[in-house]
């Protein structure tokens, strides 16, 4: 049968318009049901934190759970696997960070190629790494930790969350920079880390902003960030650089999700995360742990994922890290 050409043009467009349709309904409907955040590393670590708060926000404001999952291992390789093979619908996602980065580096086989097979979707936070010690060691600050330590190659012990984690290549970073001989421990996750510290089963941790609580009540004692600048949270913390020239590193997380997810639903998550980000609630916690809202495009987010990932393949590569 044929059709008057009015009527077909009627129809085609009508079917033109059917995969936009379907993508705005999927964007104004999304979530429908509870979403998953992947986290790499152990409860109560600065990956944990970072995703707790956000998810918070955001079953607040979407009305729907965000529920963080711990899935430690190989630096969240364990996680970064378990999201890249989940359903690519917004609804399993992977709170990533400086790890991911370095993974790409570090490990020749992984499953999954983190620049290829993820999305960038939102940033979360940016904040410095502190270089902490328990506070009977016999250093008060990075100058006298690094005389320490050269009159006693490889007695101290630097915890880590964990091979290619944030606090492990910052550590990496300033053994690089000073020639410093110290054995390298890993943990799955800075908690732990840190309870060996206070412990004194390790002398030195460069921790995440998990610890602030800690360095507070004298429970750590902290020389120094590991930022170019000084942190608001700790203003009498100088940073590492203003003893080691040219030491800068910095700890960020973001949020991202499988590769082909629909860019509708990245756009929704990241317009909606950067309004959370936007509530001055959220950003007087953040300062609290002496870190700043990362509220950037999923393109930015991109390109700080691409550079950090040639800033600390430079690092695996002269220190010779090797995956646990």
């Amino acid at each position: 049968m044929k059709l008057p050409r009015r009527q077909f043009l009627h129809l085609a467009a009508g079917a033109a318009a059917q995969p936009a349709l379907s993508r705005i309904a999927r964007a104004q409907t999304y979530p429908s049901r509870p979403v998953h955040l992947i986290v790499g590393f152990a409860a109560g670590g600065g990956t944990d934190i970072a995703a707790r708060l956000t998810g918070q926000w955001l079953s607040e404001r979407l009305g729907k759970p965000f529920i963080v999952e711990n899935r430690p291992g190989a630096g969240s390789s364990v996680a970064a696997e378990a999201v890249g093979n989940a359903s690519p619908d917004g609804y399993t996602l992977l709170v990533a960070g400086a790890a991911n980065a370095v993974n790409a580096t570090l490990y020749d086989k992984l499953n999954f190629n983190f620049t290829r097979d993820f999305v960038p979707v939102a940033g979360i936070l940016n904040s410095p790494l502190v270089m902490v010690v328990n506070p009977s060691f016999p250093a008060t600050t990075v100058r006298d930790f690094i005389a320490y330590a050269q009159a006693h190659p490889g007695s101290i012990n630097m915890a880590s969350a964990g091979v290619g984690s944030a606090t492990h290549m910052t550590g990496e970073f300033f053994k690089m920079m000073t020639g410093l001989d110290m054995p390298h421990v890993p943990y799955r996750g800075v908690a732990p880390a840190i309870v060996d510290l206070l412990g004194g089963q390790v002398q030195v941790i460069f921790a995440d902003f998990s610890a602030i609580e800690q360095i507070k009540a004298g429970k750590l004692r902290a020389l120094g960030v590991t930022t170019a600048q000084r942190a608001q949270a700790l203003p009498d913390v100088p940073t590492v650089g203003e003893f080691v020239p040219g030491y800068e590193a910095s700890g960020w997380y973001g949020i991202v999700a499988p590769r082909n997810t629909p860019a509708e639903i990245v756009d929704t998550l990241n317009r909606e995360i950067n309004a959370v980000l936007a509530d001055p609630r959220l950003t007087a916690r953040f300062a609290d742990l002496g870190a700043t809202a990362l509220a950037i495009s999923p393109a930015d987010f991109g390109k700080l994922i691409a550079a950090e990932t040639e800033k600390w393949g430079k690092v695996v590569k002269f220190a010779g890290i090797k995956p646990e």
